[in-house]
C-alpha cells in the first residue's frame, strides 16, 4: 500500500533534510509546494498565470489555485507509489480539501510526520544559515507566523489520528531513527 505523507514543522525543524532520507531510502516522491509553483511559472500554465497575478502583487495565491496545482500534481503517474508533501497543506481548509480530494480518489493520509523542536534551537539553526534576510527579528517574525499556521494543523492531525510527533531538536540520524520507526508501521 502507498505511503501518503505529510511533513509538518516550523522553518528550520529539518523537514527538508528528512524527506531527503525518506526518498532514499522508500519509494515516495517528495512533493514540494514551492517546486509545484515554480514548475507551474516556469510551463506558463493557466493556474502558474493565475498564481503569478497574486504574487506579482505580493499576495498570497488563493487556496483554490494552490488546491488545485496539488490536485494536478497529485493526479500525475509517479505518485501511484507514495507521496510526501512538504508546504501543504498549510491551513485546516486546505487539510480538508486534500482529505477530500484523496478520499475520492481512494486514497488517504498515512501520516503527518511533525518536527517539532524548540524555538532556541529554531533560531540558532536559521541564524546559521547565513542568509541575509535571516535577521534575529525576521526569524522571529517568521516563526511566529509559521507557529500561527502549523499549530491547527498538528491539532487538525491529532484529530485525524494520524500525527506522530518527533523531536527534531536531536541529530540527524536519532531524528530519522523515530521517522523510520513510524513509516515502517504504515502499512
Amino acid at each position: 500500500m502507498a505511503k501518503n505523507l505529510i511533513l509538518l514543522g516550523l522553518p528550520g525543524a529539518g523537514k527538508g533534510t528528512q524527506a531527503d532520507f525518506i526518498v532514499k531510502d522508500y519509494s515516495i516522491v517528495h512533493i514540494s509546494t514551492g517546486d509545484i509553483f515554480r514548475a507551474n511559472l516556469a510551463e506558463n500554465t493557466e493556474l502558474g498565470q493565475k498564481a503569478r497575478q497574486f504574487m506579482d502583487a505580493g499576495d498570497l495565491v488563493p487556496d483554490e489555485i494552490t488546491n488545485a496545482m496539488v490536485a494536478d500534481r497529485l493526479n500525475q503517474q509517479d505518485v501511484e507509489t507514495g507521496f510526501m508533501l512538504d508546504g501543504y497543506p498549510r491551513n485546516e481548509a486546505q487539510a480538508v480539501f486534500l482529505d477530500k480530494y484523496l478520499s475520492d480518489n481512494g486514497k488517504s493520509v498515512s501520516a503527518t510526520l511533525y518536527f517539532e523542536v524548540a524555538d532556541t534551537v529554531l533560531r540558532e539553526r536559521l541564524l546559521g544559515r547565513g542568509r541575509a534576510d535571516d535577521t534575529p527579528e525576521v526569524i522571529d517574525n517568521r516563526l511566529a507566523v509559521n507557529k500561527a499556521a502549523n499549530l491547527p494543523l498538528v491539532d487538525y492531525y491529532q484529530k485525524a489520528g494520524v500525527l506522530h510527533t518527533i523531536d527534531g531538536g536531536r541529530e540527524l540520524a536519532d531524528v530519522y531513527h523515530d521517522v523510520k520507526e513510524v513509516l515502517d508501521t504504515l502499512n
